[in-house]
């Protein structure tokens, strides 16, 4: 979908804490007119206040609540198109909202935000059903082309094609359902998108930077383990009961997706 445009040129917002870049004078951004609304959920009033100006400067509409409580309070009185949460928060925190949410099948876009860097931090905000996940302190030009990214996921996410089989597996993208075996299979709304775009493009190897640029909107670094983590997780599920394999590894170039022979 093509939607208009308006043209924005920045200024430096006022008393940016700092785990946030400032935005320089002559920095400008190509923005959508039908502008997105976005939740904001962050117990640090610093950040809080701080990511606020910058998304409401960058033309998204926002709300802001400063625990996980008000936050589900805000997503029943009107649903956000994607929503920010801090990790450690008061009375509940951002895992145990993202679990409520998904519980309910809310499939919202979730960018979790975490000052926990290690590894099995970052996998449990991934199997509680967020998205994507920024550790603090992070850059403001990636945080805002996450927010793009999910945001253009959640727009594009119903394809030319309606349903896709691989062997026993369908995908039908209109309805976000996947069906193996006679079962549906629950998906993430990330897991659903990896799927896809594999089985769209079955029995050709797509590479790790490809699957990155197309899911998440830019490049990870090498190191990052997001999408392993992800593919591991749809394998889980995907062959459960000893179905055979349907997402294969590639070494040293990515994934692919076919039936096992």
């Amino acid at each position: 979908m093509r939607r208009a445009t308006r043209l924005i040129c920045a200024v430096r917002p006022a008393e940016s804490p700092p785990n946030l870049h400032r935005i320089s004078a002559d920095r400008c951004s190509r923005l959508p007119t039908d502008m997105s609304t976005i939740l904001i959920a962050e117990d640090d009033t610093q950040i809080r206040e701080a990511l606020d100006r910058i998304l409401r400067f960058e033309g998204y509409t926002t709300v802001t609540v400063h625990d996980g409580a008000a936050a589900l309070d805000a997503f029943s009185n009107e649903p956000p198109d994607l929503a920010i949460l801090d990790l450690m928060m008061p009375f509940v925190d951002g895992l145990s909202v993202t679990r409520k949410l998904r519980e309910t099948g809310d499939r919202t876009p979730i960018l979790m935000l975490t000052a926990r860097t290690t590894t099995p931090d970052r996998v449990a905000g991934l199997d509680a059903g967020a998205d994507d996940y920024l550790a603090k302190p992070f850059e403001l030009d990636e945080l805002l082309a996450r927010v793009r990214a999910l945001l253009r996921r959640n727009v594009d996410s119903v394809a030319a094609a309606a349903s896709m089989t691989v062997g026993d597996l369908t995908v039908d993208t209109a309805k976000r359902t996947v069906v193996r075996g006679g079962a549906r299979i629950e998906l993430t709304k990330t897991e659903f998108d990896i799927l896809e775009m594999l089985v769209r493009n079955a029995e050709i190897v797509l590479s790790r930077s490809q699957i990155y640029e197309d899911i998440w909107g830019y490049d990870f670094e090498a190191s990052s383990k997001s999408l392993d983590v992800h593919v591991g997780y749809l394998r889980r599920k995907l062959e459960a009961n000893d179905r055979s394999r349907v997402i294969h590894t590639v070494r040293g170039v990515g994934y692919v997706a076919r039936p096992d022979p």
